[in-house]
């Protein structure tokens, strides 16, 4: 009996010391946020992202409006670089781009203009056929991420956007 007693009291004291010694991290949960909040106006709805939607009817059009706040005290100088793809590691690299030439962007907003057709070519994938023009409806597979650039020369990520195929 008295080696349990031992026992346990010499595994409490150990734990007590490993518990002490152990240095806690300062581990946030927060997203990574910009300083400058980008926003998309012409979203139709947020699932994981801001979302905006096209649809075959329309001519496969995708139009993404990008803004940031006046009482930034900024404006948009371009959208740098433009990516389709599933990592926003896409857009922070120089090959691979969805698109290569600026975007140049006018006081605190800027729009991106693609379609669907644009899209296949540039971020492979199965386009959408004409048998399924009609009763399709999905997203794409591939976000786009974007890098945007202030007037100061500051470089913004922000989140991606997803785009909504409907019939």
């Amino acid at each position: 009996m008295k080696l349990n007693i031992k026992s346990v009291l010499f595994f409490g004291i150990m734990i007590a010391m490993m518990g002490s010694s152990c240095k806690k991290d300062n581990i946030s949960l927060e997203n990574n946020l910009p300083e400058i909040p980008v926003t998309v106006p012409n979203k139709a709805g947020t699932w994981i992202a801001p979302t905006v939607s096209t649809s075959f009817g329309a001519g496969g059009a995708i139009k993404i409006d990008l803004e940031i706040p006046a009482s930034s005290g900024r404006t948009i100088k371009e959208i740098t670089r433009v990516a389709a793809n599933t990592s926003v590691a896409s857009v922070q690299g120089t090959t691979g781009l969805y698109n290569t030439a600026p975007i140049p962007g006018g006081g605190t907003s800027v729009t991106f203009n693609t379609t669907l057709t644009e899209y296949f070519a540039k971020a492979g994938g199965t386009a959408f056929t004409a048998a399924t023009a009609g009763t399709a409806t999905s997203f794409l597979a591939k976000s786009f991420y974007f890098m945007i650039t202030l007037d100061n020369g500051q470089v913004i990520i922000p989140t991606q956007v997803r785009v909504y195929v409907d019939k």
